[in-house]
C-alpha cells in the first residue's frame, strides 16, 4: 500500500532537516510485518495450497531451508524494501516518515494465505508534512516503492539467465524472487484508492502509464517464465 498521511499529532521535519531517522515503534511495526509475511509465504508455497505448475512445482513442495531463505528474501524486498524506499524519499524531501503495521491486514495475509490467495495489506508507510495539494512530493514518494521492485525483478531476472545458462537448477528461485517482486510493484501501481499508482497517476499521468506498463509487461514475463515455460527466455 502507499504512502499515507500520518494522523494528527505526528511531528514531521522541515526540509532544512532532511534526515533519515526510525523509532522503535517503527523497527517493531516492520519487524512484526516482515516475519508475518515471511511466514504467509511459506505456507502459500510450501505444498499446503498447490498454486504452482510447469518446472516449478517440485521445488515448492516441503518448507525446505531453501524455501525458507527465499520466502524471508521474497517478504524483504518485495514489502520491506518498498516501504523503506517510501520513507527514505519522504525523508530525504524533509519529510516526517515511518512504517505501521496493520494488525488487522496482517491477520487477514494469514488466513488468505491457507485459503490459497495471498490477500497481503501489512500496514504502510505513514507520511506527515506533505500537503494534501502537494502532488508531486505524493507522487515521487509513491513511486519510489515500485520503482525499487522493478529495480529488484530485474536484477533477479538476469541472475536467473545467468544461472540457467550454467545448468543449474537453482534459477527458478530467482524466477520465484523476480515474479514477487514485479507483482508487488505492479499491484501497488494500481490507480485506485490508497495504492501507490492513485497518487503517481495524479502527479503525473503519463509516467504513471509508463512505469505501470513497463512493470505489468515485467509481471507477465516473470509470470510466464515461472509458471509456463520453466526458463527465463520464453521461446525455449
Amino acid at each position: 500500500m502507499g504512502p499515507q498521511p500520518a494522523p494528527y499529532g505526528y511531528a514531521w521535519t522541515s526540509t532544512a532537516r532532511a534526515r533519515l531517522t526510525t523509532s522503535p515503534t517503527e523497527l517493531r511495526d516492520i519487524a512484526i510485518a516482515y516475519v508475518v509475511l515471511t511466514i504467509d509465504l511459506l505456507i502459500l508455497y510450501s505444498g499446503s495450497t498447490v498454486l504452482l505448475g510447469g518446472a516449478a512445482t517440485g521445488l515448492f513442495t516441503s518448507a525446505s531451508p531453501i524455501l525458507i531463505v527465499v520466502s524471508a528474501t521474497a517478504a524483504f524486498t518485495g514489502f520491506v524494501a518498498h516501504e523503506m524506499a517510501h520513507k527514505i524519499t519522504a525523508q530525504r524531501r524533509g519529510f516526517w516518515a515511518e512504517f505501521r503495521m496493520s494488525p488487522m491486514g496482517l491477520a487477514i495475509s494469514f488466513v488468505s494465505a491457507f485459503i490459497g490467495i495471498l490477500w497481503a495489506a501489512p500496514g504502510a508507510t505513514v507520511v506527515g508534512g506533505i500537503a494534501p495539494y502537494d502532488l508531486r512530493n505524493w507522487g515521487v514518494t509513491s513511486l519510489a516503492g515500485p520503482l525499487t521492485n522493478i529495480g529488484f525483478a530485474t536484477v533477479f531476472y538476469v541472475g536467473a539467465i545467468g544461472l540457467f545458462l550454467a545448468g543449474s537448477g537453482f534459477f527458478v528461485w530467482l524466477l520465484f524472487l523476480a515474479f514477487i517482486n514485479t507483482w508487488f510493484g505492479t499491484f501497488n501501481l494500481l490507480p485506485f484508492g490508497p495504492l501507490d499508482g492513485a497518487k503517481v497517476r495524479r502527479w503525473d499521468s503519463s509516467l504513471w502509464l509508463d512505469v505501470f506498463v513497463v512493470s505489468a509487461g515485467l509481471t507477465a514475463i516473470c509470470a510466464l517464465a515461472l509458471f509456463v515455460y520453466g526458463s527465463p527466455f520464453l521461446a525455449w
